[in-house]
């Protein structure tokens, strides 16, 4: 089988794919493809094209996803959807996958022996602000050093039995204020998800537990939309925790209790909860409610224009939100060093009747589940954001290490920009040069190419670093992707980082945390979330915003290891200016909207 291969001979710089249209047609033999490859917006006295004939050798392999067991199944549709083919272990070498997803943290080892083409869904220790009871106790030790007004957006929290005392002392102090009613409080267990084992109580008496639960002061003003609850479910993404690096989706889920908001009956979890793995049980869920529909789930574009109708300033909120999400994952800084992972956290997020939101808790591994087509719309494009977030380049797909003299060039695989970076050469061991898609006339012929891409190495004459920097992480790459001689092994094992197992049991977090050597270990390796023209953050792929760093200041405090003190710094003169357009949200729509 032969494919056509054009070859482009440019005087100026290498034609990228958003000078491209890119047509696939499969034919009627198995595994082959025709590529007609069109130019466009592009003189002609710039280039030449010369045709000949070349073996199916010169396709490039497709990338690889390794599922474990019980992994949401629309992430294998996205990735079979994009032309990824899923990891065989019979058929496969160890290392031959690029992106591995599992619903459990990986072992120490798995980041440690990481290779440059692949990336693993979870960052060591994020575990730390998915527990109910670890959040409550880092919020409250930032609360100390930083001041209550800044950290003012959890409720107060009690981690029981431990804290029975002084959870009493507070609750008597409550009922004994004159003229004061006494408040409710909600009580979890720290280490259950989806609403299962929840109470919501106003007298001690009913206060009933039988494993470490958390009790906090629960909300009793929310924001109701034609009488129902409602909370947020805001998609982050972190790509890094050293330099801290945050992305939030622009979409996202606004999840409705299905029966309305009643403080006369605490026990009626439909009226209270609004998880939906809960409500989809509910008599009402399925039938039609006034001003919410059928179900229990609006977008948060449906949200957005909702709150605009009524001249709510839906911007400063998101703001304020975003404040949220910084300051908590600055509360579980710093996380061990470790490079081509990320994390996607769901951060629950309630809004009371004065549009102040509040942290609920955060989730790891939200729920990619589809119980809606709400859900299959917004979490369906998630999983391509993120896969466009991990910045995976052509070379990725040979899924061997860049060897002296190898001239692949590491171009970006996707169909959609990813910013607008102009394509540069970057220094490091996983330097690439980026191939932005920013054409919107290309994109559904991109798209239509995903099943198997054409080689394009022909495209340009750049060349990457032959080899990584010589820092000692590089060295230790190197030595663990080549045969070792008994001189080598003597080495390693001098060099070797410390060998810490990591359970997947969340329960046993505080046995497995890693020894100074590794936390101070600096990763050499240039990271897939950095734009190859200035080396900073993409600001923007898909639907994911960068809201860390948010400023230069912000930026230069994180790395190196983040600077907490700073950080802070900047993020209360950032509160200042938000507070000052506070005032513009005027009290007649806030009145109206919480009254429909």
């Amino acid at each position: 089988m032969y494919l056509a291969k054009i070859t482009f001979l440019l005087r100026e710089k290498a034609l990228s794919f958003d000078k491209l249209k890119i047509f696939h047609r499969k034919t009627s033999v198995a595994n082959s493809a025709v590529y007609c490859i069109e130019y466009f917006q592009l003189p002609a006295s710039k280039m030449e094209v010369m045709a000949d004939d070349y073996d199916t050798q010169d396709i490039l392999k497709p990338l690889v996803f390794r599922l474990h067991e019980n992994a949401p199944a629309i992430v294998r549709e996205v990735l079979l959807e994009r032309g990824w083919t899923e990891f065989d272990q019979k058929e496969q070498d160890d290392t031959d996958w690029n992106l591995y997803w599992r619903n459990s943290p990986f072992r120490m080892t798995d980041h440690h022996s990481i290779k440059p083409w692949q990336r693993l869904n979870h960052y060591p220790e994020a575990v730390r602000i998915t527990r109910k009871d670890y959040l409550a106790r880092h919020l409250k030790r930032m609360k100390g050093a930083y001041g209550s007004a800044l950290y003012e957006f959890s409720p107060v929290a009690f981690i029981m039995p431990n804290d029975y005392v002084k959870f009493i002392a507070e609750y008597s102090k409550e009922r004994q204020s004159v003229g004061r009613r006494p408040g409710y409080w909600i009580c979890k267990p720290v280490d259950l998800s989806r609403g299962r084992g929840i109470l919501i109580f106003q007298d001690i008496k009913d206060l009933v537990y039988d494993c470490t639960v958390i009790v906090q002061k629960y909300i009793s003003n929310p924001l109701l939309i034609s009488g129902y609850k409602l909370d947020l479910r805001l998609y982050v993404c972190v790509t890094s925790f050293c330099p801290l690096t945050i992305y939030t989706y622009e979409e996202g889920l606004v999840r409705f209790a299905t029966e309305k908001f009643d403080l006369g009956s605490l026990d009626n979890v439909y009226a209270h909860l609004t998880n939906t793995s809960i409500n989809k049980y509910g008599a009402s869920y399925k039938k039609y409610k006034e001003g919410i529909g059928c179900g229990c789930k609006w977008t948060f574009s449906k949200f957005r224009s909702y709150l605009r109708i009524f001249g709510v300033d839906d911007l400063l909120l998101w703001q304020k939100i975003n404040n949220i999400v910084i300051l908590t994952l600055l509360a579980v800084t710093p996380l061990p060093v470790a490079s081509n992972c990320f994390e996607l956290f769901g951060f629950d997020i309630l809004i009371d009747d004065k549009f102040k939101p509040w942290l609920l808790e955060v989730n790891y591994n939200p729920a990619l589940c589809l119980d809606c087509s709400i859900d299959d719309t917004v979490k369906r494009r998630l999983l391509h954001d993120i896969v466009e977030l991990l910045n995976y380049k052509e070379i990725d797909t040979l899924r061997q290490n860049e060897m002296a003299g190898s001239k692949a060039v590491r171009r970006r695989v996707p169909w959609r920009t990813a910013g607008p970076s102009t394509p540069e050469e970057a220094p490091g061991l996983l330097t690439c040069q980026k191939v932005a898609t920013s054409n919107s006339a290309s994109q559904p012929a991109l798209k239509a190419a995903r099943g198997s891409i054409h080689k394009v190495a022909s495209l340009t004459k750049k060349t990457v670093r032959a080899h990584p920097r010589k820092t000692l992480t590089s060295q230790l790459r190197e030595k663990m992707n080549r045969p070792k001689t008994s001189s080598q092994a003597k080495n390693e094992d001098k060099n070797k980082l410390p060998a810490v197992h990591s359970p997947c049991s969340s329960a046993q977090l505080n046995h497995w945390l890693p020894t100074p050597d590794f936390r101070n270990c600096k990763i050499s390796t240039h990271p897939y979330f950095l734009s190859d023209k200035d080396q900073r953050p993409i600001r923007r792929v898909g639907d994911f915003v960068l809201i860390f760093p948010f400023n230069e200041a912000a930026l230069q405090a994180s790395r190196d290891g983040t600077d907490v003190k700073s950080i802070i710094k900047e993020i209360n003169k950032l509160v200042s200016k938000q507070l000052l357009s506070k005032q513009q949200n005027t009290k007649k729509g806030v009145g109206y909207l919480t009254s429909v």
